[in-house]
Parts: structure tokens; C-alpha cells; sequence
């Protein structure tokens, strides 16, 4: 890449967001929207509702803003604060769709080519998936770098397209001589409950789009839900370990370790010690007690907001307008860059 140093001097800013296909479960609660509350006390923050990535599968037109208003309430209800951080959906700023263009004439194929998830999600069907899915993480760049966002909380299987941001920065500081114009964003991977893995399969992440209801913890749930669900969760013969290399070897026990880690802000080590050599019998009764206590108010919170249409709209529109006060200059800037033809 470019020779010349980044410089990038403008503030820190944290930029991420989540799709509105599909109820949020406990895997977005901890891997993402808990992190959010902590990070709007300690950066500048833009939490996007990311439905333009959302229509690079099918997604049901009338559904779409019914999602869009949910994803926002779930936002507030586990505490996102509109007034410490900016809330808005994706598609009402075009600085994502045109920075975006702008990012596939600086990106390489070969970039793209490398990049697993979309093969991940594709399998032996790529000839059929969209042009979006495959292009999915310059739209994610465009997302940041329409922010000259410096930090993205990310989950592991998330660094990837983060990594391409930062190449796409570089290339566009580079090719166009503005060294330091756009930060090259750095993750944030901290704390437990990064990668909350199903209830069904210790070995794979918690996904909305899982069939099986019984694979994840929907932030809709009620408290017999949740407990049913932990109860039936899978696990193996063996009793809680007293360390964790042996954790690393049981990949369901080692989820739900995690997980009361991360619902109760201990390490797992802390976890272990509390209830090494106990059996399962005794273990996720308290992981449940504990998962109720956590989740049911976020439910509660989100159902108020559901049935309140008119509120949610006016936090997505005053976000809306604080975002585009933001990423306009930006993109004017990098068209002014590039060379285009203005009055």
C-alpha cells in the first residue's frame, strides 16, 4: 500500500450497526447492543439500522420498516440513549450508497474474492446469491469511512470486512494523495459475550436465521421461554470444569459459561471457580434465573416502544438529520478529491 503515513487527525468516532431481517436474540444483546451502551459513555457514537445490507437477501417490502422500528427499539430498550448517541436507518442517507460507488472503483476483486463470509453464506449457490451480497463489505466500508468512524465493535467473524476497510482507506488515501483523509478504522473486540454460539451446536453462532427456535434466546422471549430453552440447551456428560483448558475442549459448555459471564460482568474464570465440579442440573437453573433477570426488562422496554410508532419515528428522523450533518461534508470532500466537475 502507500508509502506515506496515515495522518489522520480528526476525532474518534465508533460506528456499527445491526440488520433489520429477523428478531434479535441474546447474541445480539451481548455481542453488540451491550457493548453499545457501554461505548455512547466513552466515544462519539452512530449506531446505523443497517437495511440496505438487509436487501442483499429478500426481504419482505411490508415487513421492512416494521424491522427497521423494532431493531430501534431494541436499541433503547437495552439503553441506547438517542441523546449520547445517533440512531437512524441506513438508506436515509445516501453518503452510504454513493461512498459506496466510489469504494468499488478503489477496491480489487482479488480483495473481494478472499473474503469468507460471503462464501460462508453462499456455499455451492454463488451464481444465484446477489451482486450485494458479494459486495456487501464495500457498502460496509462506505458505512464507516462516510463517518471517518476510527473504532467498530465487531465480533471475530466481522474482522475481515473490517481489515478490507482499512485496505479500501489506504488505497484511497494513496491513490488520490490525501494521506490521512480517511482513518483507517481499528476493531473493538473486548469483554466476554463477543461470539455467543447456539444452544444447539456449540460450534456455530447464534443466528436469527437458525430454524430452530430452540438455537437462540430471542430478546421477545418470556421468562418460561428462556428457561425452557436454556434447560434443553445442549451440553455433554461431564460436570462444570476447573479450568479453562478443558472449557476450550467442550464447545457447548463453554458457550453457556460465557454466556453467564457475560450476563453477570464476571470473567470465566470467576464462572468456573463458582461452580466447578457442579453438574448441569444446578448450573443452568442459575444461568436461566440470571438470563430472565437480564433479558426481561429489555423485553418489556421493547414492547412499550413497539407499540409506540410515533416516538420511534422521531428518533430515527432526528438521527437521520444528525447523521447527514456529518457524512455530507465528508463525501463532498472526497468528490472534490476524486476530481469531479462542480459549479
Amino acid at each position: 500500500m502507500s508509502e506515506k503515513p496515515e495522518i489522520y487527525s480528526g476525532p474518534e468516532r465508533v460506528f456499527s450497526g445491526v440488520q433489520p431481517s429477523g428478531a434479535l436474540h441474546l447474541g445480539n444483546y451481548l455481542g453488540a447492543l451491550k457493548k453499545f451502551v457501554s461505548l455512547q459513555d466513552e466515544h462519539d457514537c452512530v449506531f446505523c439500522i443497517v437495511d440496505l445490507h438487509a436487501i442483499t437477501v429478500w426481504q419482505d417490502p411490508a415487513d421492512l420498516a416494521r424491522q427497521t422500528r423494532h431493531i430501534a427499539a431494541a436499541y433503547l430498550a437495552a439503553g441506547v440513549d438517542p441523546k449520547k448517541a445517533i440512531i437512524y436507518p441506513q438508506s436515509r442517507i445516501k453518503a452510504h450508497t454513493e461512498l459506496a460507488w466510489y469504494f468499488n472503483c478503489v477496491a480489487r476483486m482479488g480483495w473481494l474474492n478472499r473474503m469468507t463470509q460471503f462464501k460462508d453464506k453462499a456455499g455451492k449457490n454463488s451464481e444465484k446469491m446477489s451482486i450485494g451480497l458479494y459486495d456487501y463489505p464495500v457498502l460496509q466500508a462506505a458505512d464507516i469511512l462516510a463517518f471517518k468512524g476510527t473504532h467498530v465493535p465487531v465480533g471475530e467473524d466481522q474482522k475481515q470486512h473490517l481489515e478490507l476497510s482499512r485496505d479500501i482507506a489506504a488505497k484511497f488515501n494513496n491513490d488520490f494523495n490525501a494521506p490521512g483523509f480517511f482513518p483507517l478504522p481499528e476493531p473493538l473486540i473486548k469483554g466476554p459475550g463477543a461470539r455467543i454460539m447456539s444452544l444447539r451446536d456449540g460450534t456455530s453462532k447464534m443466528s436469527k436465521s437458525d430454524p430452530s427456535d430452540n438455537s437462540r434466546i430471542n430478546l421477545t422471549d418470556d421468562a418460561d421461554q428462556i428457561a425452557k430453552k436454556i434447560r434443553k440447551a445442549k451440553t455433554d456428560a461431564g460436570v462444570i470444569p476447573d479450568n479453562a483448558e478443558e472449557l476450550a475442549e467442550r464447545p457447548e459448555v463453554s458457550n453457556l459459561v460465557g454466556i453467564y459471564a457475560a450476563l453477570s460482568g464476571q470473567s470465566e474464570a470467576d464462572v468456573l471457580k463458582e461452580y466447578a465440579g457442579q453438574g448441569f442440573g444446578a448450573f443452568k437453573p442459575a444461568l436461566a434465573d440470571l438470563t430472565v433477570a437480564k433479558i426481561a426488562p429489555i423485553t418489556n422496554l421493547m414492547k412499550r416502544y413497539i407499540s409506540a410508532d410515533d416516538e420511534i419515528d422521531a428518533i430515527l428522523a432526528r438521527g437521520a438529520d444528525a447523521a447527514e450533518e456529518i457524512a455530507t461534508p465528508i463525501v463532498s470532500d472526497v468528490r472534490d478529491i476524486i476530481g469531479f466537475w462542480k459549479v
